[in-house]
């Protein structure tokens, strides 16, 4: 395949899935990003709690 097919098969593939609606209706890009904050600072906080010796 060539790059210009390739390029031109994923745009077509982006547009056919743009119809339907992006993601879940229940999902909240807020919530979903506040989570996985709330996820890393919580992992961050264990890592240090280990690593007293620094």
């Amino acid at each position: 395949m060539s790059l210009t097919s390739t390029a031109h098969s994923l745009v077509t593939l982006a547009s056919e899935g743009g119809e339907h609606g992006s993601g879940h209706a229940s999902l909240s890009p807020y919530l979903t990003g506040g989570g996985a904050l709330f996820a890393l600072l919580l992992l961050l906080w264990i890592t240090t709690r280990f690593n007293r010796d620094r």
